[in-house]
């Protein structure tokens, strides 16, 4: 069987996987923050953090909730970090410094899990089950939640209430994340990853040298970190190491957690908004993205030139012979359309157009179909961007699941779009300009500043993944990446949220025979051109000056 007709395989096996859970997953999350009824273990948690979930809360209670859990989250983890040398199951790694400690903490809170160190020789039993984990979850529940406030301001009228933070949170940990990890680390243990709290054991190699390795509780953080598409890894080869990953059913099954709860959640909004005609729509225009990006990504990854290029059948380096073209292109293109950030191979060693490829899928926004909860709220910030173009050209009010869109909405959806470019392009370019950052290349170039351009891209967009050829693990990039990290996910959850309540404020319009049918196909392929020629426009110049020079060069 050739590489390709392989490849094409497996995509269809994931898609069959995808399309068979959509409707159940997606209706089963519509039930759960619909739901008015709370299980025994959340009361048991209300009571313990003393809320109280049958609260409705505007946006700005709303905020206060997601700033204050999130800077406590941030706190708690920095402190584990920093006093990781005195705790028991520390395997005898010191403690954290401080700002590589303050990078990991807004790295995994952010729900980014960026990571300039190697995890295998720098974290604990503790930090990583205790802390790194444990954000795994409750990061991935605070975007979803946020995405759930957005549809309520879409479905509600005449109210500026948007449901309970404390109780959506709980909810999306005990009914929806919690459950899946518990099978999936199953399945990935009986694949081969594995789960233990063992010591480090020093391991023979067939040079004649030894290896040192340390055990831990793999499969049980690696099926959180792609299904709350975290994307931090136990080890610091990521999913391409085999006890995170250990074979192609293994791999294909963790693309398949990357993608499910995105995916799911547009039948959700559908379901929750009364129209799930309105949820396929925002369906098509994400599986268009994805679909076209992996085809782009597994011809670019095959059709290089070169005699290295024809002996090996294609862009090989940096790739795991077990998982071969197909499946790398595939999970890199999964990993850095949504907020994930794993890695089954070396992004760095794509070729030109393969990595321009990687760094658009974040540039996009992650919105295809994103994180969990972000890439929803994403897409649908701009679907209204798409409402309001038409309009103008129509020469009426944009519209939008019965809501006008007006200048206050419109201004929250533009502020949006707004943050992570001015994070990424601000912050590479300050780095370009120092002569410090610039020493952590290992290439120069139009490969170096790509180096540097998806270092800032990856961590103001969520994504954590990173080109390998930069040393991030300096005072400069841990500071700035962290605040990038910081800022590209709590600015734009402000502005969501405002236009969630904003929304939920309004009188229902009433459909007429001018208003833009939102659920048609015409509408998906206007959404689809609105979102790349607004990054384009964006992003073209620095994209130009990195992997489009690079491309073309090669």
């Amino acid at each position: 069987m050739s590489p390709v007709l392989a490849g094409v395989l497996q995509l269809l096996a994931l898609i069959a996987a995808l399309g068979l859970s959509y409707k159940p997953l997606g209706d089963y999350m519509a039930r759960v923050y619909s739901s008015d009824k709370h299980l025994r273990v959340e009361k048991w948690i209300y009571k313990g953090i003393g809320a109280n979930p049958n609260t409705e809360m505007r946006w700005p209670a709303y905020l206060r909730g997601v700033l204050a859990f999130s800077a406590v989250s941030v706190l708690f983890l920095y402190l584990l970090q920093r006093v990781q040398g005195s705790l028991p199951g520390s395997l005898g790694f010191a403690s954290i410094d401080p700002d590589q400690a303050f990078n990991t903490a807004a790295s995994f809170v952010a729900n980014t899990n960026w990571q300039s160190y190697y995890g295998e020789q720098a974290m604990g039993h503790v930090v990583q089950t205790g802390g790194l984990a444990v954000q795994n979850f409750v990061s991935a529940a605070v975007g979803i939640a946020v995405a759930v406030a957005l549809v309520r301001g879409f479905a509600r009228s005449r109210t500026g209430d948007l449901g309970n933070f404390w109780a959506d949170l709980v909810r999306g940990v005990v009914r929806i994340l919690l459950p899946i990890s518990i099978v999936g680390a199953l399945i990935l243990v009986a694949c081969g990853a594995i789960q233990n709290f063992s010591g480090i054991h020093e391991v023979g190699q067939f040079t004649g040298g030894t290896q040192q390795w340390n055990g831990g509780a793999v499969a049980s953080q690696e099926v959180i970190k792609e299904l709350g598409t975290n994307g931090g890894g136990y080890f610091n080869a990521n999913s391409a190491h085999p006890f995170e990953n250990p074979n192609p059913l293994s791999n294909l099954f963790e693309i398949f957690l990357i993608l499910v709860i995105p995916f799911a959640l547009t039948r959700t909004f559908g379901r929750m908004v009364g129209s799930l005609k309105q949820g396929y729509a925002i369906l098509a225009t994400m599986a268009t993205i994805w679909l076209v990006f992996t085809g782009l990504m597994m011809w670019t990854e095959f059709a290089g030139n070169g005699p290295a290029f024809e002996a090996a059948g294609g862009a090989m380096e940096g790739k795991e012979t077990r998982f071969g073209i197909s499946a790398s292109a595939i999970f890199s293109v999964a990993t850095t359309l949504t907020s994930t950030g794993a890695v089954n191979s070396f992004h760095s060693s794509n070729t030109g157009f393969g990595g321009g490829i990687n760094l658009l899928g974040m540039q996009l926004g992650e919105i295809a179909p994103g994180g969990v909860g972000s890439g929803l709220y994403g897409m649908l910030i701009m679907a209204i961007i798409a409402v309001f173009i038409a309009g103008l050209m129509v020469g009426r009010t944009p519209e939008y699941l019965g809501k006008k869109i007006g200048t206050r909405e419109i201004k929250y959806a533009a502020c949006y779009i707004l943050v992570t470019p001015a994070l990424v392009l601000c912050f590479t370019a300050a780095a370009m300009a120092l002569d410090t950052p610039a020493d952590s290349m290992t290439n120069s170039g139009a490969h170096g500043f790509s180096e540097i351009l998806y270092a800032y891209t990856s961590g103001a967009n969520n994504n954590g993944s990173a080109f390998a050829g930069l040393n991030a693990d300096t005072q400069w990039f841990n500071s700035t990446i962290g605040i990038a990290m910081l800022l590209g996910r709590f600015l734009p959850m402000v502005f969501v949220l405002a236009l969630a309540g904003s929304l939920a404020e309004q009188k229902p319009v009433p459909a007429t025979a001018g208003t833009l049918r939102t659920e048609k196909p015409l509408f998906t392929g206007l959404l689809v051109g609105t979102i790349m020629i607004i990054t384009g426009l964006t992003y073209f110049p620095a994209l130009a000056l990195g992997p489009l020079a690079e491309g073309l060069a090669a």
